[in-house]
């Protein structure tokens, strides 16, 4: 007969041995790893629920990396921004306590204390976050700006703010000191003092004339350019009698010119002695505002000329300079602010008349001609040169009022901003000396010249002969759009800046206009000319209605800060009860399973016990002992 084996009647115990094993090996993985299984197919059913917890912590985790970041550039901008706003304190505060004392450089205390302050400012502005500079707009990897030696001194072959300044001194000034302006009777008249402007772009501009003079008659400014005059007739002024000259200077501020009648010889300051007759005091009068238009020449107008420069270094503008052209008279003559934009030959009027229904585009704005009875953006074919101008700065905002000298028309657009103008006439255009269809781009502004004191209009500089302190990207949308982070799902927060934005741009321009201008001290007018400076500077730095402000930046900047503070507590929050439903599906009740594990141990020490005990039986041990 046949006899099995014990192996044959017994595998399915090696069988079950086996699956004791491997749960053993399974239950020691979950202690050992804290986790349900390795594997997702282990998880069971709700596997699809824990890749999408996964997916949930990741997302969660990358935002908070990426706000973690942002917080550190946002630290640094508002540290950045603190302290410019610190310099600008400070400077303010320098410019009205310091005394007037100049040192070997020509220079006060304060403007000491702001030279110091412009280099940390500009420092400031090229602050980096890592590898990002923080004020370059999209140039991340670009410095926000030269440096502030650059931008005062220049380079070896470009100008910067010092020269600008020195530039501009001269052409305000004009020929001896007259600011552009010719004190001086008509022919043949005796008892008239005329005030004329000579057309040029610097210098006093006449405003208003106010008199108390008896029997005097006064003609306000009119005319192209402008002339003022005062007439006194027959009849001397009596003692006392004041008459007042108001001028606006080239950084937009008002001074006035007030002179007194007096019988007191000589007379005290400011004041024309009465002469025997109307006409020995027009002589006596003219001398006195020569002497005063001279003396406010040395003194505010170098001051406003300085932060007229400022403002054409720091403010880049637009520049279409056309060339010289001739009118149709007889001889032929440059054409002026008076030459009328359209007329017959012989007369004061372009070479090339412009018609009813052809158009001036400028910037996209339409100036439309008509015969008569202009309104809007309109203009009658009668107008002069002058109006068109004015109506071109008008469309563009400009702050820099185009001029036109010898013959040849100068544009400029608004702060920052591009230039472009065509014409459905391109003839009756080009008779300007422009041609159609012509464009430019903002470029820092400075004197035409030299020579600079008979210097008439600004031109662009160049960036081979001007220094452009901006280096950083300059677009026109919002400079806090230039850096965007998503901190959440449905939130992002913008965070970019530019330097050259307008309170940054403010500050700066001030600041440097006071670090950079020298005095000469042997100057008796030196006194006047820095005070004059430091007025404006601090009124300047002062806060200024309707105008961005660095405390606006860092109000924009806090905002972002609380909005990735909200979205970073409500991850937070979110990541624990996603973290506890993805523990419960993943996890193990490591007790339980150390209870399964002994519990296996022993039916697994059990099942090895057994099976010892069989496979050690034999046949002999059955067999009858003979």
């Amino acid at each position: 007969m046949a006899i099995s084996g014990v192996s044959d009647r017994t595998s399915y115990i090696g069988s079950t041995i086996l699956n004791l094993r491997s749960q053993l090996n399974d239950l020691t993985t979950q202690l050992a790893s804290g986790k349900v299984s390795t594997t997702y197919a282990g998880q069971g059913l709700d596997r699809g629920f824990a890749l999408s917890l996964r997916a949930q912590l990741s997302s969660i985790s990358a935002f908070s990396d990426t706000a973690t970041n942002v917080n550190t550039r946002l630290s640094v901008a508002n540290l950045a921004l603190q302290g410019l706003s610190d310099s600008g304190a400070q400077v303010k505060n320098a410019s009205t306590t310091a005394t007037l004392t100049l040192n070997n450089n020509g220079q006060t205390s304060g403007q000491i204390t702001a030279q110091a302050a412009f280099a940390n400012a500009v420092a400031m502005l090229n602050s980096q976050s890592g590898d990002r500079y923080l004020f370059s707009g999209r140039a991340t990897d670009t410095p926000a700006t030269v440096s502030a030696d650059t931008m005062l001194n220049g380079t070896a072959t470009q100008a910067g703010l010092t020269q600008l300044i020195n530039e501009r001194k001269q052409a305000d000034q004009g020929v001896n000191n007259m600011g552009h302006l010719t004190v001086s009777s008509p022919p043949a008249t005796t008892t008239v003092t005329s005030v004329a402007e000579d057309g040029s772009a610097f210098g006093l501009k006449l405003l208003s004339v106010q008199s108390s003079l008896t029997g005097a008659t006064v003609t306000q400014p009119t005319g192209t350019p402008k002339a003022a005059s005062v007439d006194l007739g027959s009849v001397n002024p009596d003692n006392g009698d004041k008459v007042k000259f108001n001028f606006t200077l080239p950084d937009g501020t008002t001074e006035a010119i007030e002179l007194t009648a007096t019988t007191t010889n000589p007379p005290p300051s400011a004041s024309f002695l009465i002469g025997a007759n109307t006409a020995a005091t027009t002589t006596n009068l003219q001398a006195t505002l020569k002497s005063s238009i001279q003396t406010l020449s040395d003194t505010s107008l170098v001051a406003a000329s300085a932060i007229a420069a400022s403002n054409n270094f720091f403010n880049p503008v637009a520049t279409i300079s056309g060339s010289a052209v001739n009118n149709q008279n007889a001889p032929a003559a440059p054409i002026s602010g008076a030459t009328q934009l359209s007329g017959a030959a012989g007369t004061n009027s372009l070479a090339t008349s412009f018609a009813a229904g052809d158009t001036i585009t400028v910037n996209g704005t339409p100036i439309t001609f008509v015969a008569s009875g202009a309104t809007g953006n309109q203009l009658n074919i009668t107008d002069s040169v002058q109006t068109l101008m004015a109506k071109i700065d008008q469309i563009t905002g400009t702050s820099n009022s185009s001029t036109i000298s010898n013959g040849a028309v100068t544009l400029h657009g608004a702060d920052s901003g591009n230039l472009s103008i065509s014409s459905s006439n391109q003839a009756a255009l080009a008779s300007l000396g422009i041609a159609n269809n012509t464009t430019a781009t903002p470029a820092p502004l400075r004197v035409g010249g030299p020579p600079f004191n008979t210097a008439t209009s600004l031109v662009a500089g160049t960036p081979d002969n001007t220094v452009s302190w901006y280096t950083g990207e300059n677009g026109t949308d919002s400079a806090r759009g230039t850096a965007v982070a998503q901190v959440d799902q449905s939130i992002s927060v913008q965070y970019g800046a530019r330097a050259n934005e307008q309170a940054f741009r403010q500050l700066l321009q001030n600041v440097a206009v006071y670090a950079a201008v020298t005095t000469n001290a042997s100057n008796p007018n030196a006194g006047a000319q820095v005070t004059a400076l430091a007025q404006r500077v601090s009124a300047n730095l002062a806060p200024q209605n309707g105008q961005q402000q660095i405390q606006d930046v860092q109000a924009q900047f806090a905002g972002a800060q609380t909005s990735i503070k909200s979205a970073t507590d409500r991850q937070t929050q979110l990541k624990g009860m996603a973290q506890t439903m993805l523990d419960s599906i993943e996890g193990v009740n490591q007790d339980e399973v150390a209870t399964k594990i002994l519990a296996l141990q022993t039916s697994l020490q059990a099942s090895y016990q057994t099976t010892s005990m069989l496979y050690q039986t034999t046949l002999l041990k059955y067999l009858p002992i003979s």
